[in-house]
């Protein structure tokens, strides 16, 4: 074999892929790229939420409730479970589109995408209703 001489990329294809001249479906990307944002989001909000928790340890009940009422950590804690539960969703999606096949992929696929979003709405519930509690604070 000549050494200047390479192999083709379509080498790789199968007859029926060159023939049908199909190639990458261009979705992947896409994901890649959400996947990869979410991540690089996630990371100031989480160091943030570790922070605060660190903070807060110790702290009476009342105290916690008075911290998660102000509208910056409300909104920061919003931000952070929506976050967290869009980029468990695009993660585990990739484990299902690899592993789950046939008849079993849209129901797994649907079960994810539901559960996904009923345990981050039971988050964002509970954030806001931890923002909108009323305050008991003496003099307020």
């Amino acid at each position: 074999m000549n050494a200047s001489h390479t192999p083709r990329i379509d080498v790789m294809r199968s007859q029926l892929g060159r023939a049908r001249g199909l190639g990458s479906g261009k979705a992947g990307v896409d994901h890649w790229w959400l996947e990869r944002m979410s991540a690089v989001a996630l990371v100031p909000l989480s160091g943030w939420f570790v922070l605060q928790v660190l903070r807060l340890a110790g702290a009476e009940q009342q105290d916690v409730v008075e911290w998660g009422g102000k509208p910056a950590n409300a909104s920061m804690l919003l931000a952070l479970m929506v976050l967290t539960f869009y980029h468990m969703q695009l993660g585990l999606q990739v484990i299902i589109d690899d592993y789950v096949h046939g008849k079993a992929h849209l129901p797994a696929s649907l079960l994810l995408k539901g559960a996904a979003l009923l345990i981050g709405l039971f988050a964002v519930v509970a954030v806001l209703k931890l923002a909108l509690a009323p305050s008991t604070k003496a003099g307020a």
